[in-house]
């Protein structure tokens, strides 16, 4: 018993001395991990320095409108293709309007461009879109989705942010002004260290503070390390397409980025200023003051065991200029090390921020990004399809000033943006058996509209859209089975019902509860940095369509808009009205036919089941009297209409 004893003691001082060895070992090791960048480890395309390219001379000469078209016609002719014709003018005016405003085109909009015929329509066109204000309400969404913003923290409790919207309307403002896209980066990374005082540019900052939080964590230090690891995860996945976070534990496995990389760019955050526990973080990013507090590498990510110490430095594979965060800042108030992280970032020469931003756009305009992984540049993510192209924008953005509404004219303007988007015969059929997936872009992809630009369109068609800008999140009216579950003050409805129909952007942003139309279109969860939404076809899509009250709603209101402002007793006017309403284009014969059949159809059919005018879904905003079960019939009629593909694709 005694020598049982004697034993186990001894395998136990064993496995000490052995635990102590190891732990010893493991921390040499790590620190022999860390090896010099070498030339193969930025051998990589997206670690290169962004090329200098001379478009690429055609065959095809006369399909060519601008620099674009010589990329992509010149990969087309290698698999004996060319670019597809034009779309038509109704379409490219739709198909404009939702990509520069989330907006249909009105009926004038549409009569002043097919009327046009001037050289320069189509680019004036491009012109009146970019500096219509819905222009930054739409692309504003498009970045929200990378910058995982919302106005809750998320987790168990998910308390509202009382000041987040002042971000979101930063972000509406600066795209709307063509803030140059590395002054936008900038400021979001250290707009109060660059302009001290200035609170219109702190606000920026908001960006570093929209991930999630749970202020009731136990330990303040975990919430601090949570905090800050999110933050530098989503500083690269949104402005370099680097999946940083996969070093907080150990050396990347795919990417030159070893674990003493991180850290040292998480120095640059290590002021944070965090409130009390179960107090809230702040709107905007603030600092204690201007000697930061020492930082080390956490061993295997645990904040509970810190190991060497690091001083802030950027990420080496990315930082062919050698740049260095310096030590002090002249600036009492603030460390300066974040308006160093802004300048590294927008330095000419970083491989990588012109282009993440180039195939961000890119991907909104085309339906499918240039490298496949909008959020992964790395190792393991998607290789370009056209890296000459990309290479050639993200140059042409850095000489044009950062502008991103140049980018998006260059872009436009282009043959291959214009290509239709539906068969053309021979050319088609060999287009889709040699460019199945359309990778090559050897037409125009049909792209499914995101939930928020259905929302407003069925808002807009029937004449409800409150144009207000700016201000706290929305809270409109939740579907009953929705509202029931949750917690109380979980979600309160507006007050004001004209806020209600404000355009989706506005709508208040909860982390935990996601709009129910926008949730059945495949919107992110603002938990993390979404750099392309997931595109889904399910069944709850058409029940929303088919049976909400806010489509029941709409269609009363696009009835009455339509009977209001056409004879009130033509049934042909009705249906060519709700077509130009919705879809920019006048009916088809067929169509036509259809629907004058169901509006005579279910009109009769309403009438001789005996239906009494009260219990009918009939027209709103009827000025005098009016046939009940034909108004009723011409609802269902809007409400079919808004249940079409065309409704939710653009060609």
């Amino acid at each position: 018993m005694r020598l049982s004893q004697v034993n186990k003691a001894g395998i136990a001082m064993l496995g000490a001395i052995c635990l102590a060895t190891l732990c010893f070992g493991e921390r040499r090791n790590r620190l022999e991990i860390e090896k010099p960048i070498t030339d193969e480890d930025r051998s990589h395309w997206a670690f290169q320095p962004v090329l200098d390219i001379v478009p690429p001379k055609v065959r095809g000469e006369s399909r060519i409108r601008n620099g674009v078209d010589r990329f992509i016609l010149s990969r087309l002719e290698t698999e004996d293709l060319t670019l597809m014709p034009a779309a038509d003018r109704r379409t490219l005016i739709r198909r404009l309007s939702f990509d520069l405003r989330g907006l249909p085109p009105t009926t004038d909009e549409v009569e002043a461009f097919l009327t046009d015929r001037s050289n320069s329509a189509y680019e004036d066109l491009i012109d009146r879109f970019l500096a219509d204000p819905a222009y930054g309400e739409r692309w504003a969404q498009h970045w929200l989705d990378v910058a995982r913003f919302a106005e809750s923290d998320g987790f168990e409790h998910d308390q509202v942010r009382e000041d987040a919207w002042r971000y979101r309307d930063w972000v509406i403002d600066a795209l709307d002004a063509d803030m140059p896209y590395d002054e936008f980066v900038r400021l979001q990374i250290a707009g109060d260290e660059l302009y001290p005082g200035d609170e219109s540019k702190a606000i920026a900052t908001g960006f570093l503070v929209s991930g999630p939080d749970m202020p009731d964590i136990n330990l303040d230090e975990e919430r601090a390390h949570t905090v800050l690891n999110e933050m530098i995860s989503s500083t690269g996945l949104a402005f370099m397409g680097l999946t940083l976070e996969c070093a907080q534990c150990h050396a990347h496995k795919s990417d030159p980025i070893s674990i003493e990389d991180y850290y040292r760019l998480r120095a640059v955050f290590a002021n944070m200023e965090f409130p009390e526990k179960k107090k809230q973080l702040s709107h905007v990013f603030l600092e204690n003051d201007a000697e930061p507090p020492p930082s080390f590498v956490m061993n295997k990510g645990d904040f509970r065991s810190p190991g060497e110490p690091v001083n802030p430095a950027f990420v080496r594979v990315v930082n062919p200029m050698g740049m260095t965060v310096p030590q002090s800042s002249g600036n009492s108030k603030t460390s300066g090390r974040r308006k160093a992280l802004s300048e590294w970032l927008t330095h000419p020469e970083h491989p990588l921020t012109a282009r993440v931003i180039v195939n961000r756009i890119w991907q909104h305009h085309f339906g499918s990004p240039i490298v496949g992984t909008p959020n992964d540049f790395g190792i393991l993510g998607d290789r370009p399809t056209h890296p000459g192209l990309l290479d050639w924008l993200a140059g042409e953005l850095i000489a044009g000033d950062w502008s991103l509404k140049d980018l998006h004219r260059l872009m436009l303007q282009s043959a291959t943006y214009r290509q239709t988007s539906r068969s053309t015969g021979d050319s088609w059929d060999r287009a889709l058996e040699k460019d199945p997936e359309n990778r090559l872009y050897s037409r125009m992809n049909r792209k499914r509209l995101e939930g928020e630009a259905i929302r407003d369109t069925m808002l807009l068609a029937s004449g409800q859209l409150n144009r207000k800008r700016g201000g706290p999140g929305v809270h409109p009216p939740l579907p009953h089975e929705v509202a029931i579950t949750l917690l109380e003050k979980q979600w309160e409805v507006s007050e004001d019902e004209s806020e209600h129909t404000r355009r989706s952007i506005y709508l208040f942003t909860r982390r935990n509860l996601r709009f129910p139309m926008f949730d059945v279109f495949d919107r992110p969860d603002a938990n993390a940095s979404c750099g392309r939404r997931n595109v889904s076809t399910t069944a709850p899509q058409s029940l929303t369509l088919l049976n909400s009250e806010f489509s029941m709603k709409a269609s009363r209101h696009l009835a009455g808009e339509i009977i209001n402002k056409a004879n009130r007793g033509d049934y042909k006017e009705w249906i060519r009205s709700a077509y130009e309403k919705l879809f920019a284009r006048e009916e088809t014969d067929s169509e036509r036919n259809a629907g004058l059949s169901f509006l005579e159809g279910q009109a009769a059919s309403l009438e001789a089941e005996g239906r009494q005018p009260a219990s009918l879904a009939t027209p709103e905003g009827l000025s005098g009297n009016f046939d009940s079960y034909k108004g009723a019939a011409l609802v269902d009629y809007c409400l079919a209409l808004f249940n079409l593909n065309e409704m939710i694709y653009l060609d």
